[in-house]
This record gives structure tokens, sequence and C-alpha cells, in this order.
């Protein structure tokens, strides 16, 4: 029997995606048949949430309503120890599978979480993303994602091992644009949510989508390792998965509240987000600081104005005259 980890550090789409898996193992002999994730503990309503988990099969803070097979279960990790599980913990499982959505700096530059993960590991590790809003995955309801796997024959299995008539798998080799695609899509959707804030309408939202996507392209094909293809944009975790968090996701919503509020984005996370960290935020300030590093910083005024919005104290009208200046070729 394989053993695997899928690990995700939005819970949201973590729990979404356990449910599929603890079903689809009970029918697949070839997997163990005990789902085990990590999670970050927190305290709801005077209880451990691994407890709930554990005891109750539901996870009441982040998907509500949706109950998890029974042999999925939950293990506590210590929140100090940063956004990796316990690396004795880890080294057990061969095939690694992890949906997450954000860069890191390294020396050079842009340093996918997936690689710190291999380099500190020493394992294989796919990458999942799509337009897999987690409600609707749990709810059954019909949806795309892509795997990215270097070695073709673990995302294979992972397909195998996820895939369900409502939740179609495509793999693909391409595994650094489709992990960047997760990350570089949440800036675009800040950027979505101030055009929603300012009132502009959808036509404002599609060149929103259409520049953001050519700024997501031209960032993979400078910072990626290896070849780019640009066919990876065609697939779920390319525009799909951009127009899903344009006009759907977290991001969006908490950015059009940035908007027409003034409040900052902190006080929003805590309101909006139960304290949980927005993602395009962080990204852009990322993103900034290795465009900036590379002297790029003109060439992305999208990713660029985001940024300044967030965190400079710009007026959300420079989303407007970003789109109004922006390049046609970048």
């Amino acid at each position: 029997q394989f053993k695997f980890l899928f690990f995700s550090v939005v819970s949201y789409r973590g729990s979404a995606v356990a449910k599929i898996i603890g079903n689809n193992v009970k029918n697949l002999q070839k997997f163990a048949s005990t789902v085990k994730m990590w999670v970050f503990e927190e305290t709801v309503n005077g209880r451990k949430l691994t407890d709930i988990i554990n005891n109750d099969h539901e996870n009441v803070k982040y998907l509500p309503g949706h109950k998890l097979p029974e042999n999925v279960v939950r293990f506590w990790v210590d929140p100090h120890s940063g956004q990796l599980p316990l690396a004795s913990s880890i080294r057990q499982f061969p095939d690694f599978l992890a949906s997450f959505q954000g860069i890191d700096e390294g020396p050079e530059g842009l340093k996918l979480i997936s690689d710190i993960i291999r380099e500190k590991m020493g394992i294989d590790i796919s990458v999942l993303m799509g337009a897999n809003i987690a409600s609707e995955v749990a709810a059954e309801k019909f949806c795309e994602t892509t795997i990215g796997s270097k070695v073709i024959q673990n995302g294979l299995l992972f397909k195998e091992l996820l895939q369900t008539p409502n939740f179609r798998i495509t793999v693909v080799d391409d595994a650094d644009t489709v992990e960047l695609c997760g990350a570089l899509k949440n800036i675009v959707a800040v950027g979505a949510g101030f055009c929603d804030g300012l009132r502009c309408g959808d036509n404002t939202k599609a060149a929103v989508i259409r520049l953001g996507l050519m700024e997501m392209i031209a960032f993979a094909r400078i910072f990626c390792k290896g070849q780019v293809s640009t066919a990876t944009f065609l697939e779920s975790c390319g525009v799909a998965d951009l127009i899903t968090t344009c006009y759907g996701g977290r991001n969006r919503r908490v950015a059009e509240a940035f908007a027409r509020t003034g409040k900052t984005i902190e006080e929003l996370e805590k309101e909006m987000l139960n304290g949980q960290k927005l993602q395009g935020p962080q990204t852009s300030a990322e993103v900034y600081r290795i465009l900036k590093q590379k002297e790029l910083v003109h060439k992305f005024p999208l990713f660029t104005a985001v940024y300044q919005i967030c965190y400079e104290g710009r007026p959300v009208t420079e989303m407007l005259s970003c789109l109004q200046s922006h390049p046609e070729h970048i």
C-alpha cells in the first residue's frame, strides 16, 4: 500500500480535499486506509479543533455542514514551527501532495515553497491548484483542478487517488508554473476587489483579469527555472482559478471591503476571516521585493499597484491609473 501525505495551509480547501481522499481510499486497495492530515491547533467553543474533527468528523470552523469520513484523522502541529509539518513525520512519506498559495524569497530572488520542502525533506512533492472553492468541492459540485508534478508517475498516482466524476483532474509536468499560478492569482484578485469597491463594473474587472494574467505569464517566464508552457495557464490552475478568485474568492471580497470602508487589511482579516491571513497582500509584498531586487518593478504595474495600495498608503484609485497606463506588452 502506498503511503502519502496531503498537506494544506489553507484549511478550507484542505478539509474539502480530505473528504474526497477519505472516501476514495475506501475503494482503492493500493492506498493506506487512514488519511492523515496536519493542522495547527485551535480552540472552538472550548474544545480543541483536532478533537472535534476526530470525534465529530466535521471541521466546524473552516468547513461547517460537511461531514468528513471517519478515516480522516487530524494531528496537531506546533504553530511556532512554521508552515511545514514536523520533519521527522514527513520523511516517512515517499510522495507528498500539497496545496499552498504563497512564495518565499531566496538569495537569488524567487523561492517556491515546494522547493523548500524538497530541499529540507528530501522527498518528491506534487502541487494541486485550481478553481476549487472549498464549499463547492465538499458539496460535490463539478469542478476541475490541476496537479503539477516533476515526477509524472507520482502526479498520475495522485490523480487516481483524488479524481471523482465531479472532481476532474489534469496532470502536467510544469509543476513550478502550476504552483506560481496559485500564488500570483491572489494578487490579481485583490486588484479586482479594489475595482469592485470603487464600483467600476464588470468591464473593468475583465481588464484586471486580462492584464493580471499577462503579468502572471511574464513573471513565470522570468523566474521559473524550467521551461514555462503557455498551455499551463489554460488549465484550471491558470485562467479558471484566476476568474473564480476574482469573482468569488476571499481576496476579492476583503479587498472590496478595504476600498469601501477604509479599514486596514489586518482589521478586515479579523472581522471577515476569523483572523486568518489573506494571501494576496502578503504575496504582493514578496513579489514586490523580488521585482525591486531585479529592477523589474516598472514591468509589472498591476502587481506593484496592489502592493503600494496595501502597504504604502496609495489611494485605491491608483488601481484605475495602473489599468489606464498598462503597456500592451510586457
